[in-house]
């Protein structure tokens, strides 16, 4: 009972996050074009930067709905665990493209500062101000829909939504400062404060994608507090070989073995430990084995 009301909330909560990241893939697939163009129509390397990111922006909302999509497959025998990693590698990707974008923006931005162009900035600003007003509502579809706070796929795809908001309020005071002060080099100058924000929250996103993928312990759980929580209980000896690591966002796994003494029952220790580790580190996969002083095993390798 206990593992099926666990599945069904992740099942609850996966539909929640499709439904943000499709409502938020129209949205930015439409004013992606329209920046595009605009920017095209403009001459405006911001409103451009903006419109690169944003395809970027679409390719990763499609990629992280796929992940949804594999995640939700069932496990087979050659895939225990399913193909709930899929989610964490599309979040991985979404960062790394993140940061590649940055540098295109960086790049081209280069050559404007030595030579500025000319930006029709009136109509640039319009062009940004509608793609603001849709990087907004795309960022509350997901927040509202879907879970920005604890899943890395749908916050990787969150931090693109939001690093176009940034770059359309760029575009926008970028537009404002040329339209009244004829200054065209603060174009470039937008784009690579805008650049270095998306960089920020994109070498957070691959720092904990590689951490899940490494079998860190997740960054909320302090491994030397479950320990002393489990040989707190009444019979342990000792925690040894503890191991907890993330199979995807949301779902944490632990196992270790449990030395206790002779005497007591290994059922009432096992049920107290699961329930301990439950109720206080939010993990709902445990695999705990039971030791006594007669039983020998190999020394592990870790």
């Amino acid at each position: 009972m206990h593992d099926h009301d666990h599945g069904h909330h992740h099942s609850h909560a996966r539909e929640g996050n499709k439904k943000g990241l499709a409502i938020a893939f129209i949205i930015t697939a439409g004013i992606m074009l329209l920046e595009f163009f605009g920017g095209l129509l403009t001459n405006s390397l911001a409103l451009l930067a903006d419109s690169g990111h944003m395809l970027s922006d679409a390719g990763s909302l499609a990629l992280s709905l796929v992940a949804i999509w594999f995640a939700a497959r069932a496990a087979s025998p050659k895939k225990t665990y399913g193909y709930y990693r899929f989610e964490i590698l599309a979040a991985l990707f979404n960062g790394v493209t993140l940061f590649v974008i940055a540098g295109m923006i960086v790049y081209h931005a280069y050559g404007r500062f030595f030579e500025p162009q000319t930006v029709a900035s009136g109509s640039m600003i319009i062009i940004a101000f509608i793609g603001l007003a849709a990087n907004l509502l795309s960022a509350w579809f997901l927040i509202s829909k879907g879970d920005v706070k604890d899943n890395v796929n749908l916050r990787s795809a969150y931090l693109h939504v939001l690093g176009d908001a940034l770059g359309s309020v760029g575009a926008i005071i970028a537009g404002i400062v040329m339209y009244f002060f004829d200054w065209y080099v603060a174009d470039p100058i937008i784009s690579v404060v805008v650049a270095l924000l998306i960089l920020k929250g994109a070498w957070g996103i691959i720092k904990q994608t590689i951490h899940i993928l490494m079998e860190g312990t997740p960054i909320t759980i302090d491994q030397q507090e479950v320990k002393q929580t489990l040989e707190a209980i009444e019979g342990v000896i000792n925690v040894h070989d503890l191991h907890v690591w993330t199979i995807t966002s949301g779902l944490d796994s632990l196992t270790c073995h449990l030395l206790i003494e002779d005497n007591q029952d290994e059922q009432r220790i096992l049920q107290q430990a699961i329930q301990q580790i439950e109720k206080q580190f939010k993990i709902m996969h445990t695999t705990i084995q039971i030791e006594k002083s007669d039983l020998q095993h190999a020394t592990p390798i870790v």
